[in-house]
C-alpha cells in the first residue's frame, strides 16, 4: 500500500486496484481508517477525533489530487505524493 502523505504522524496511503467508492487510509498509531474522497465520510474504522479533524482538513485541501491518484491507482500506474498538513 503506497504511502502517500505522512505528518503529525498520520500515515495517508492508498491501494492499486482497490474497490470503489473512491478513498484513501489513515493510519494514526493503532488506529486506522478508510475516508471517502467524494464527500470524506468514514467508511471503516476509527481515528481518534482530533487526528481525523487533521486528515479531513488535509483531504479538504488535496481532494483533488486525491482524485487523480485513485484513478491512476485504478489503472496501475504509479501515484504521487501529496505535501503534507502543516
Amino acid at each position: 500500500m503506497p504511502e502517500i502523505s505522512r505528518f503529525f504522524g498520520i500515515i495517508i496511503s492508498m491501494y492499486y486496484e482497490d474497490h470503489n467508492p473512491p478513498h484513501f487510509h489513515a493510519m494514526y498509531g493503532e488506529f486506522k481508517a478508510t475516508i471517502k474522497i467524494n464527500d470524506f465520510a468514514l467508511l471503516e474504522g476509527y481515528l481518534p477525533p482530533k487526528a481525523f479533524g487533521l486528515v479531513i482538513e488535509w483531504a479538504s485541501i488535496h481532494k483533488n489530487e486525491l482524485l487523480n491518484n485513485w484513478n491512476l491507482a485504478m489503472e496501475n500506474k504509479k501515484i504521487s505524493k501529496i505535501e503534507p498538513l502543516e
